[in-house]
């Protein structure tokens, strides 16, 4: 029995943040009700390189059942209500006060419905002078201060995926979760509010609590990073670049003995301790940008993994898809198989399979049947 097995979701979402905080619970078990403006999620049209179908579409909406619903038309919205009454959890990610003016707030449908998970995802929150500022996911990394920290000393850089976006999916999922276990303790649901903005203002803390009690913001520092040294990329003699994380004095020794074969430098005076490595960063590269420049990538990975240092390889997407690290899941679409990347967790008694990804409306007409005026509730 999957884990969420007998929970029914019924959400009104578009995009990027609540259709991954929902395809979670999907892959978990639960039943998930997508429910799509009549032209459809606007994701369904982000791209169309997969079989003709969205990149981000296939991956964050498999295993769902999609109903096109008018929401301005009364049949529409009572079939909406009746979804809603049979449902555990409701995720929207509306503009902001637009579920509200449907009368699909938290506050009406609690109040109709007190053991119902409502969860609310936007850019800003439900208050505060930008609770009305519309959020895509590159303003989000302005807005947080992320693109202060992201690049290189010429200039900032977009995290290159829908980083905020996924970061508070993410957090929506785990806060579904939550509302869970504590409605079977107590027998009520709750309302959940999640937005774009505090989700990565979170994620911020490290730089945030620098610069507050440090004096300064932590540089762009491209590859490199601000505390720690030797951190960053090396090129090779292969044209490939090897990564380098040394976290500690005692690695430092290891890379010092292991890689440099000067086993002295560690104990030097400008290397000893991390702090002093960090202020003659330049000359411990120095050091090492030699060494790698006469070594294959590969043969660099093998002499730094004997020497017990934290390396990796800068991969490619090319790379990627052929990593012997990787783990796949598989699944249908309206224009045939899928094969992505499967999830960060897998779980010792559950296959790690897949939903089908619905076509526009798939599941409609099943859906206004199984849900007609008496329909089923929610017990």
């Amino acid at each position: 029995m999957a884990d969420l097995e007998g929970i029914l979701v019924v959400s009104l979402e578009q995009a990027v943040a609540a259709p991954l905080a929902t395809v979670r619970l999907a892959d978990a078990g639960a039943r998930v009700i997508k429910v799509e403006r009549p032209e459809g999620d606007f994701a369904r049209a982000y791209d169309s390189l997969v079989h003709g179908e969205s990149a981000y579409f296939v991956w964050i909406n498999r295993g769902k059942e999609s109903i096109c619903l008018d929401l301005r038309q009364p049949e529409d919205m009572g079939l909406m209500r009746r979804m809603i009454a049979a449902a555990d959890v409701f995720v929207q990610n509306l503009a902001p006060g637009a579920a509200e003016r449907l009368g699909l707030g938290a506050v009406a449908l609690r109040a109709a419905h007190p053991g119902l998970i409502h969860v609310s995802i936007s850019g800003y929150g439900e208050d505060g002078p930008y609770r009305n500022q519309k959020a895509y996911d590159m303003l989000i990394q302005g807005e947080s201060g992320l693109l202060s920290v992201n690049g290189t000393s010429e200039g900032s850089a977009r995290v290159g995926i829908s980083v905020c976006d996924v970061a508070a999916g993410e957090t929506a999922f785990a806060a579904v979760l939550q509302s869970l276990i504590a409605r079977g303790r107590t027998g009520l649901g709750r309302s959940v509010e999640v937005s774009l903005f505090h989700t990565m203002a979170d994620w911020m803390n490290v730089p945030y609590l620098q610069t507050r009690y440090g004096g300064a913001p932590p540089p762009r520092m491209g590859l490199r990073h601000p505390s720690i040294a030797p951190y960053g990329a090396f090129a090779c003699a292969d044209g490939r670049q090897i990564l380098l994380s040394v976290q500690n004095d005692r690695e430092w020794a290891a890379l010092c003995a292991g890689l440099l074969r000067a086993p002295e430098l560690a104990t030097d005076a400008r290397f000893a301790t991390n702090i002093m490595r960090v202020s003659n960063r330049d000359a411990v590269d120095a050091l090492l940008t030699p060494v790698f420049a006469a070594l294959d990538q590969e043969a660099a990975m093998v002499l730094l993994s004997e020497a017990g240092i934290a390396c990796g390889r800068l991969s490619t997407m090319e790379d990627m898809a052929h990593h012997p690290q990787a783990r796949h899941i598989t699944a249908d679409s309206p224009s045939g198989p899928v094969e992505m990347m499967a999830r960060g967790v897998r779980f010792s008694d559950q296959n790690t399979g897949s939903g089908a990804v619905p076509s526009l409306g798939e599941h409609s007409a099943a859906l206004r049947a199984e849900f007609h005026s008496g329909g089923r509730r929610r017990t």
